[in-house]
């Protein structure tokens, strides 16, 4: 038997590994999703000492928010002679400071035009406060001014502290999750992103990545950096990446805390145009260290390569092979290419968007039935519509990938405008689960 009564032409063959590809590349955040769908979130041993903390938060022209984030850090359930809260009120022209004064924050101003982006703004603060109050606090928290705490949120996260991490992340929820099916979407990813990435990375003892916001590090690994030395556009993967390829463990706790989310598609594009141009930064800059690491058998290692690295491309390569195989092969009369080629070209570029769809639209149900209680919407209806919703969001990245190539990107500050409080948060979607509730018990 021939390759040739097989049919293992080239775009075959093509085809064939680039689905073996992605089957194999991604496979473990298939047991990643079957071990918390088994164990649920993971349980931290009760901390031994109340450590002391700094909450760092970074704001340019924050007025709306400032003061509701600070409040909630101020109302946490953990000794508030341990915990401290510094806002930076970069290049502001509005009342941030005054308000986060007011709310209970040491403020410090910063007009420095020329190093714009959160990045810096921590680099000066971290260098600040660790002159200024030299020795003081064991680790830092960093957060952004739209977020909002939970209560519990210090008091969870020093039990991940106090088990040896040097840096931990937590639980990303959304604040404004009916706000658009943007925002909904957006709020989504994050929760996936916590509930079945990084925590399931805690229970296999495997390093986990920050986000954003919503973490903590050691003022050891800040005061040997003389401050903050990570200025990608993704300062946080950037970070997280580095852990991995030093072999720093990255630990999560289910400390939750709460996010504003775009609420137009041009927002979202914009912000995740500067993620993906950051992570194409990250990833030349460190796929030899990460590879390397792969050599010597860390896992995380590959885990994170498997994070940063430009999958949407090779999708984008995929697709446009078979559309040029099916163009020169259809106008060749049969000469280049068989009608079943053909045939089989035409299949794949459906099934290269209609697979994309459906892993999508999956990931969608499994993190909305599971982490239901923890949408906080009045709307249903949005609940609903965002799982068919989520899938195109996500795929509206094929685009984003490409244009991240060759588009000049620069930080651009996001205004936060959702001013709420956690009571208000929470009081979401609340009626919907007393009824449901009370349903069940009928």
């Amino acid at each position: 038997m021939t390759l040739g009564d097989l049919q293992l032409t080239p775009i075959v063959i093509f085809n064939f590994l680039v689905w073996l590809f992605f089957t194999v590349a991604f496979f473990y955040q298939f047991v990643y999703i079957v071990k918390v769908w088994r164990r649920g979130s993971v349980v931290l041993p009760k901390a031994k000492k109340k450590h002391r903390y700094a909450y760092f938060i970074a704001a340019h022209n924050e007025e709306a928010v400032i003061g509701n984030l600070v409040r909630s850090i101020k109302a946490q359930n953990y000794p508030a002679d341990l915990i401290d809260v510094f806002v930076v009120a970069d290049a502001c022209n509005d009342k941030t400071a005054r308000n986060a004064l007011q709310a209970g924050a040491i403020v410090y101003e910063r007009n420095d035009l020329a190093r714009k982006g959160k990045s810096w703004v921590m680099d000066y603060g971290f260098n600040r406060i660790l002159n200024e109050y030299p020795g003081k606090y064991e680790a830092f928290f960093v957060f952004d001014a739209d977020n909002i705490v939970s209560p519990d949120y210090t008091d969870i996260m020093n039990d991940a502290f106090d088990m040896g991490y040097l840096v931990c992340t937590s639980y990303r929820n959304s604040k404004n999750f009916d706000s658009s099916w943007v925002s909904a979407a957006c709020a989504l990813w994050f929760i996936r992103e916590a509930k079945f990435l990084n925590n399931a990375r805690m229970m296999y003892g495997t390093g986990c990545a920050i986000s954003g916001s919503g973490w903590l590090v050691s003022s050891r690994i800040v005061r040997g950096m003389h401050g903050w030395d990570f200025h990608t556009l993704t300062e946080d993967i950037q970070f997280s990446t580095f852990c991995a390829a030093h072999n720093i463990q990255i630990g999560y706790a289910p400390a939750e805390f709460y996010d504003e989310q775009p609420i137009t598609f041009k927002a979202s594009w914009d912000q995740r145009m500067r993620w993906t141009k950051g992570f194409y930064q990250v990833f030349f800059s460190y796929v030899r260290d990460l590879l390397h690491g792969i050599g010597k058998g860390q896992f995380v290692s590959y885990d994170m390569l498997m994070t940063i690295a430009p999958g949407m491309i090779l999708t984008i390569i995929s697709f446009f092979v078979n559309a040029v195989y099916l163009i020169v092969g259809g106008l060749s009369s049969g000469y280049l290419a068989t009608g079943s080629e053909l045939a089989m070209c035409v299949g794949s570029l459906i099934m290269t968007f209609g697979s994309m769809y459906v892993v999508f639209l999956l990931l969608a149900i499994i993190t909305t039935v599971s982490e239901r209680e923890h949408i906080h919407s009045n709307n249903e209806r949005r609940v609903i519509t965002n799982i068919f919703t989520f899938p195109v969001f996500m795929m509206s990245y094929v685009p984003i990938a490409v244009a991240a190539l060759f588009k000049r990107v620069e930080w651009i500050p996001t205004k936060h405008t959702i001013s709420v409080t956690l009571d208000d948060v929470m009081a979401e979607g609340e009626d919907e689960r007393q009824a449901q509730t009370a349903a069940d018990e009928a």
